[in-house]
């Protein structure tokens, strides 16, 4: 019988002694733990620093630049390089810097937003008032809350008991051509008063008013047909309304209900009251030939 046969001849000695025990393996990995260490996993042993929270909100200021249309991202860089971009005034020339969603970023002077474009007309009932700011009650942002997601704000101010046509828009191009005071948008009023507007009194209207000085022109005014001579209409191209009560207030009159009916070319329309409407793209090129 061989010596690594076993007496029924199968196989090589299973190396185990006469006490049939397995000798112990000290292969790699079975290595035995030497007296007072302990098993520990690599991140026990050296505490990783927390990550860093990026601010999500933030955008690189080329990105910011180029999504709002005004040039390539590429070409951005160059014109921050040149000192041709601001935010919140003061000129950047760092390259990687970043902004907030509610910096003001201008471009040669002029305000850039990459957020998209919108253009959202509400017809305001009463009871709301004309601010974007919170704890002020009922706001027109309400009304408008799901018309979209960039951050239009109402140009002009309708009081809260007025009601009428409000425009929204994001489109910085748009609120100067309103807010121009050379050129303007005109606004048409539906305005009823306390009691007659005499005819004189509407002929002073028409020429314009000296208020503490200052000189209030309209661009028209007159009687509604058919209506008593309490309800007048009145084109300005003022943006608030506050300078309409202060002409009525003049003249020792009262508005009783004040309705903004037009903006330009825009009208009230298949525009029910608290409802809004986007601007379609030849309301839009009209408005912008204005």
């Amino acid at each position: 019988m061989s010596r690594h046969q076993d007496s029924k001849g199968k196989g090589k000695s299973s190396g185990r002694g006469a006490n049939n025990s397995r000798s112990k393996s000290f292969a790699r990995g079975n290595a035995p733990i030497k007296k007072g260490t302990v098993s520990a996993k690599p991140e026990d042993i050296v505490k990783k620093a927390p990550a860093k929270k990026s601010n999500t909100d933030e955008i690189r200021l080329n990105k910011y630049v180029a999504n709002s249309g005004v040039c390539s991202r590429r070409e951005a860089d160059t014109h921050i390089a040149t000192g041709l971009v601001t935010v919140n005034g003061k000129v950047i020339t760092e390259m990687g810097y970043k902004v907030k969603p509610d910096d003001e970023v201008r471009y040669d002077g002029a305000r850039v937003n990459p957020e998209k474009k919108a253009y959202v007309l509400l017809n305001k009932p009463k009871g709301f008032a004309t601010t974007t700011s919170e704890g002020k009650g009922r706001t027109v942002m309400d009304l408008v809350a799901n018309a979209t997601t960039s951050r239009i704000k109402p140009i002009g101010r309708l009081g809260r008991n007025s009601k009428g046509l409000l425009l929204f828009t994001n489109d910085e191009a748009i609120v100067e051509k309103f807010t121009n005071s050379k050129n303007g948008v005109a606004r048409l009023f539906h305005i009823e008063l306390d009691k007659n507007l005499k005819l004189e009194d509407l002929k002073k209207i028409q020429e314009g008013i000296k208020i503490e000085g200052k000189l209030i022109a309209v661009e028209e005014i007159s009687y509604i047909d058919g209506a008593s001579k309490n309800e007048i209409g009145l084109k300005i191209k003022n943006t608030g309304n506050t300078i309409i009560r202060s002409i009525f207030d003049f003249l020792k009159y009262e508005i009783v209900s004040l309705d903004c009916v037009a903006i330009g070319h825009l009208t009230k329309k298949d525009i029910p009251r608290g409802h809004w409407k986007h601007l379609s793209e030849q309301e839009l090129n009209t408005l912008k030939m204005l």
